[in-house]
């Protein structure tokens, strides 16, 4: 999946670079065309660098994180070229694309450039050394909230018997006022009832009541039931899960921190196999790799060794084996020069 969106970013970069060169050419002094043309590389670089740091922080071969490192590097600071080049055509820092995202079809969130997330996992022991600095600084100047202990005032058993006195009767003093309206309540319905005389409604008019409050109360609730359904729809309330984590998220966390360990793993084996790779080489290939060359140095001269020797280049001095002395090449003579040759090519044979 990965590779395969690797191979298209990389085709689009390919092309992007292609219609760069060529509008570059070009010489143009419009102004608008040029912040046109700007801006329009600008957005697709910013889609290119979306999907590389995507692609650069899944894949799991060190040799292609490598590669894709490099052409990372290279489209970020192709996209600060470009932001550059257009403050310095408008004398801005702030540019409105919407004509543009219109005409590429793409939503204004697509236009946010993230932080790169090898950002951190790279310098994650800097951000740490940095804390404990931070930490031993907070400790020293006494601000360390972890340390502070809280201190807890002692109270007396009187007060604190005293207070769960005046608790308990506040309880019971809510009970008996609650009590007490209920009865108030049942006679001054009993009073009205008695006054307006009214008569005992029968089992029918009784049950045809309740079902008329039941069916208000079930409708109100589900009225209230569809506004928050409508409510979160229109995203204007959070769902009611919306607090909790998922599972998917948590196994999407695994996974992360699982692939991170493999990055790491494969990276090492890479920086290994680097070197002993080589030393392998070197003591199982490198025998066989110098006897080939020796022996086809030898053939050589097997194949182009002549009776006349070929001339000897003037050169400061000549040793002569047999004498052990020290001679100018320019006062040795042919005959030296043939039978040195002749000697040579007896050892080769041999």
């Amino acid at each position: 999946m990965y590779n395969k969106m690797w191979h298209q970013t990389q085709e689009a970069l390919n092309s992007l670079l292609d219609k760069e060169s060529q509008k570059l050419v070009e010489q143009e002094k419009n102004q608008i065309y040029i912040f046109q043309m700007l801006a329009t590389f600008f957005i697709k670089y910013v889609q290119i660098f979306r999907n590389l740091e995507n692609i650069y922080d899944q894949i799991v071969h060190p040799q292609k994180r490598l590669l894709i490192r490099k052409i990372l590097d290279g489209v970020m600071g192709r996209i600060l070229e470009l932001k550059n080049e257009m403050v310095e055509l408008e004398l801005t820092e702030f540019h409105y694309f919407d004509d543009i995202l219109q005409d590429l079809k793409l939503a204004p969130q697509q236009l946010d450039i993230p932080i790169p997330k090898y950002f951190l996992k790279e310098k994650m022991e800097v951000i740490k050394e940095r804390q404990k600095i931070l930490a031993q600084i907070l400790a020293d100047s006494g601000l360390d909230a972890t340390g502070m202990k809280s201190t807890v005032k002692s109270m007396p058993l009187e007060r604190a018997v005293k207070l769960i006195q005046i608790a308990e009767r506040a309880r019971q003093g809510r009970l008996r006022a609650l009590f007490m309206k209920q009865i108030y309540l049942q006679e001054y319905r009993a009073k009205q009832a008695r006054l307006l005389g009214e008569k005992v409604a029968d089992a029918g008019a009784a049950a045809l009541r309740i079902q008329k409050v039941w069916r208000g109360f079930h409708q109100s609730k589900r009225t209230e039931k569809e506004r928050e359904e409508e409510m979160i729809f229109l995203g204007m309330d959070p769902p009611p899960l919306f607090d909790q984590v998922s599972a998917t998220i948590i196994q999407a966390e695994k996974v992360d921190l699982l692939r991170c360990q493999v990055q790491l793993k494969h990276e090492e084996d890479y920086r290994e196999a680097l070197v002993t790779i080589k030393s392998d080489l070197q003591q199982i290939e490198g025998p066989d790799i110098k006897e080939s060359l020796q022996e086809q140095i030898r053939q050589w001269f097997i194949e182009c060794r002549t009776e006349k020797p070929p001339a000897f280049p003037p050169g400061p001095l000549l040793r002569n084996d047999e004498e052990g002395k020290l001679e100018s090449s320019e006062h040795s003579t042919p005959e030296v020069h043939e039978h040195t040759w002749q000697t040579s090519g007896s050892a080769l044979e041999l």
